[in-house]
């Protein structure tokens, strides 16, 4: 029976991570191939304001990666995009212009993703990139970008090379957060959780070793830099940290040798690709202990329940908080906007319980809110204007804390939830109207509430 992801297992969205057909969301009156009508109305032949913009439209893209095996992602990142850009459409637009979307699907391929990322930026004479889907897409474009100086607003990734301590005007702004950060509150919630011990209430011992399995790529080096500033910060000595990195056919062995050596919690620097194939051989290697991983793992879909474990509980971080009043409030209103999307009654019903399609939904939420305080301070709507409009506060986010660019920063969001997995049998399906008994009845829920490293630090003993 396939798992639907229930919402309240889905509070941690990111991606690090594909037909060279084109998607076009874009207005028109003529036929189109693969299009997807979203804007109302048909674009002018006025000259441009901006790149991008006319006195009625603002077009704006993405390449992302929406067939093969990253997919289920990417279909309802995009759909979440395209539910708030109609919802934002039908109000009017911003500025009485209304927002067309172009997208291309480059597999979760590099090549293909510089490929079309150019074609957006050159041919099809984008305002903004939203949602640049991906690590090899946005890894190989992040230079092309601020060369260009086109916006993009939120990367479905959180590699290290979008972090920039202080840059005023970089057109780079990621939302979700960086990877180092993200190692850095994986480490820290690892070395000081009370989560030991038989009854899952102690610290860690002054003497526990600790595992670290990582993947050799971007996502997991940049998440395993945080991790190892973060255990060197808390005073944890290299003699008590076994690092491996680890792929499909070497993990086995890995944590063969971390079972040897004793570690008393493992840290997982990956992505969503490759943390069901590491989780399964913890598994089928019997070794039991704490496991703590990324924000971007953080879903249901990607642990087979047959292996849950009380003895070997699996954290992971989370960005989006839907358990307080504000965020149950937030997700109603996300909830709202794809039942009046253009998605089919099933998609709908499917996609309300997507994480995929909250994070699409948070990416347009933001890229709009730039719009929107230029409109409000009656500017010009420019490359520069806008940029200089995302700088001059922080932006509440959807279901979580605040995005801040302002005095340059592009730090992504740098505070964090901690999830637990939790598997209660087989039963029915309540969001279904077939009555199962075979379905998982599983979720991640909230352990620990949304907090900065400082927070979580408090004031650690070496």
């Amino acid at each position: 029976m396939k798992k639907l992801v229930l919402v309240f297992t889905l509070l941690a969205l990111g991606f690090v991570f594909i037909s060279c057909a084109e998607e076009t969301t874009v207005a028109t009156t003529a036929a189109t191939t693969a299009a997807t009508t979203v804007a109302t109305t048909v674009a002018t032949t006025v000259a441009p304001i901006e790149q991008g913009v006319t006195p009625t439209s603002i077009k704006v893209g993405n390449t992302a990666a929406v067939t093969g095996a990253l997919a289920g992602v990417g279909v309802p990142f995009n759909e979440g995009i395209k539910a708030y850009f109609k919802q934002v459409n039908d109000a009017g637009g911003i500025d009485g212009r209304m927002i067309e979307f172009i997208t291309y699907d480059d597999q979760f391929n590099a090549e293909l993703g510089v490929s079309f990322t150019e074609q957006l930026v050159e041919d099809d004479d984008v305002f903004a990139l939203v949602g640049h889907f991906g690590t090899p897409t946005v890894g190989a474009t992040v230079d092309y970008i601020q060369d260009k100086g086109i916006p993009m607003v939120y990367a479905a990734t959180g590699i290290n090379s979008l972090y920039f301590a202080e840059s005023i005007g970089n057109p780079v702004m990621a939302v979700q957060p960086i990877y180092y950060t993200d190692g850095r509150i994986m480490a820290a919630r690892a070395v000081l959780s009370e989560v030991y011990g038989a009854a899952g209430d102690a610290a860690l011992a002054s003497d526990a070793r600790i595992g670290v399995l990582y993947t050799n790529d971007d996502a997991g080096n940049s998440i395993k830099a945080g991790i190892d500033f973060e255990l060197d910060k808390l005073g944890i000595a290299s003699t008590r940290i076994f690092s491996t990195p680890v792929d499909a056919s070497s993990v086995a062995q890995s944590i063969i040798l971390l079972k040897a050596v004793g570690v008393k919690t493992v840290i997982l620097a990956m992505n969503q690709y490759n943390f069901p194939y590491t989780i399964s051989a913890i598994d089928d290697n019997e070794l039991e202990v704490p496991v703590f991983t990324s924000y971007v793992n953080a879903s249901v879909t990607y642990i087979d329940h047959t292996i849950f474990n009380v003895n070997r509980p699996i954290y992971a971080n989370a960005w989006l908080d839907l358990f307080s009043v504000e965020g149950a409030a937030d997700y109603a209103d996300f909830a709202a906007c794809i039942a009046a999307s253009d998605l089919s009654d099933t998609d709908k019903a499917t996609y309300a319980l997507n994480s995929f399609a909250i994070a699409g939904y948070v990416a347009a939420y933001v890229f709009v809110e730039g719009l929107q305080r230029v409109a409000d301070d009656g500017d010009l709507l420019t490359w520069e204007n806008y940029i200089a409009a995302m700088e001059s506060e922080e932006i509440g986010i959807p279901m979580g804390g605040v995005i801040d660019f302002t005095g340059g920063k592009r730090w992504g969001i740098s505070s964090m939830s901690l999830l637990k997995y939790e598997f209660s049998g087989l039963g029915d399906n309540i969001y279904t109207t077939e009555v199962e008994t075979d379905y998982p009845l599983e979720a991640f829920i909230n352990v620990e509430p949304i907090q900065t490293i400082d927070e979580i630090e408090g004031t650690p003993a070496a």
